[in-house]
């Protein structure tokens, strides 16, 4: 059966999401915590990497938990955001596919596992330490106040995720118990806008016509709007990461100016993900962009490798030449 390409038109002869009313519950369940997004959890090992403890076994281990305890929260908000959004998920050419959208998993049996992913999670969470805890707290708090309400508030909806994201790398730093520079917590922010807005701007080229009818914020923007708000936030993220590797208490931090070797990287990545966006129409999802798209994911990974290189391993001490 050939597809149809109507946005508003639901796709009868792919699996839902990647799973059928055929397969078992936990089989659907599984798809529904969306386990392909997981990799956005790999901030929390930020703190990890840059708070210099990259080789404590430990700290690993705890950093390890904490990663764990984040793709079951992500996982329990995105059974309960498909279940807000399973009537308007049907009318679109994608999510239509959901197990929960298409009808291969009840509501119902959702929510309850969600409730029970959670509370598991969160009980980790507060094992690993009370201030951990209330960071993923703060996070399911957040994002679910973005399923109900937030997503539907111009502005609001991208600044929330972004917000879920800084949380994440909190998370990472309370847990190993390491200060995070303030510069990072920028970057961060910066960084998820941009991808937020770069998904928004994804949704509304993808749907056309029938974007504001799936989703009601759409039609507060518009491809030139979400464009201007990409290349302010673009710029700004740019700016952030070079002052961030210069900054004296950067250098004071890692007794290296070297990590200004790693600007290219970021300038690359950013670049790369634009092209992306405009000429193969990506962005709906990041995670699998990262994981699929080769030449994206070699900079991430070699910029990734050079950080811990220049932070583990400095060239010259500080003061040096």
């Amino acid at each position: 059966m050939a597809r149809s390409t109507h946005p508003n038109a639901v796709v009868p002869d792919a699996p839902p999401g990647g799973g059928a009313s055929g397969q078992s519950v936990v089989a659907n369940l599984l798809v529904s915590l969306r386990p392909g997004q997981w990799p956005k959890n790999l901030l929390l090992f930020a703190g990890l990497g840059f708070g210099q403890k990259l080789f404590s076994p430990v700290e690993i281990e705890r950093a390890a938990a904490a990663f764990v305890v984040f793709c079951a929260l992500s996982g329990t908000v995105y059974l309960i955001n498909d279940v807000v959004d399973r009537e308007s998920d049907r009318r679109h050419p994608l999510k239509a596919r959901r197990p929960i959208a298409s009808g291969a998993l009840s509501p119902a049996v959702a929510v309850a596992a969600a409730v029970a992913i959670a509370a598991a999670a969160l009980a980790v969470a507060f094992w690993l330490g009370t201030p951990f805890g209330l960071v993923a707290v703060a996070y399911v708090a957040l994002l679910a106040l973005y399923s109900f309400r937030l997503k539907h508030v111009v502005i609001m909806d991208v600044l929330t995720i972004s917000i879920g994201f800084v949380l994440r790398a909190v998370a990472g730093a309370v847990v190993v118990a390491v200060p995070i520079s303030h510069w990072l917590l920028v970057c961060t922010v910066l960084l998820a806008l941009f991808l937020a807005l770069a998904k928004r701007r994804h949704e509304l080229v993808l749907l056309a016509d029938g974007a504001a009818e799936h989703r009601p914020i759409l039609g507060e923007y518009s491809p030139y709007l979400l464009d201007q708000m990409i290349g302010v936030v673009t710029a700004s993220t740019l700016i952030a990461y070079i002052f961030y590797t210069f900054s004296p208490e950067t250098v004071q931090k890692f007794h290296t100016e070297m990590l200004g070797l790693t600007i290219p990287f970021p300038l690359y990545g950013i670049f790369r993900y634009l092209y992306l966006v405009h000429r193969k129409e990506g962005g709906g999802s990041p995670a699998e962009m990262l994981l699929t798209d080769r030449p994206l994911l070699a900079c991430v990974a070699l910029w990734a490798a050079l950080v811990v290189l220049v932070i583990y391993r400095p060239f010259a001490p500080l003061g040096a030449g």
